[in-house]
């Protein structure tokens, strides 16, 4: 059994991933597939990471990471959309923790799509 100190600071830290989730149309949302093909391609700890680096940056009030059920594409999961603002929403596929905090640095906070990273119209075959 938990104390009541320990279940008051588990409902802080759920009420702070919970609010990352609130939908505004100002935020740049990424949106992580956690379907069962994602999941078991890896997508748990790309939202982990993700979720955890916008929280440690203090970037909740910019960007919001949330997770969705199947994007359609199993075969490129883990996959991670991100939709700014006014702009077209990039695919990332395959995604890994490591390659999730090259594009928060370099496409979230630095503006720079990592093309690399991306579904193009030549993957799909």
């Amino acid at each position: 059994m938990k104390t009541l100190e320990e279940l008051k600071a588990i409902r802080e830290r759920m009420q702070s991933q919970v609010s990352m989730r609130a939908e505004d149309h100002n935020h740049t949302r990424v949106v992580v597939g956690m379907a069962t093909c994602g999941i078991a391609s890896g997508a748990r700890p790309v939202l982990t990471k993700l979720s955890g680096l916008v929280q440690e940056r203090n970037l909740t009030d910019k960007i919001s990471v949330t997770q969705t059920g199947c994007i359609g594409l199993c075969q490129y999961e883990p996959i991670v959309e991100v939709m700014e603002p006014g702009k077209p929403k990039v695919t990332y596929i395959k995604m890994t923790p490591d390659k999730a905090e090259e594009v928060l640095e370099r496409h979230l906070i630095g503006g720079h799509v990592v093309e690399e990273y991306t579904l193009s119209a030549a993957d799909i075959k």
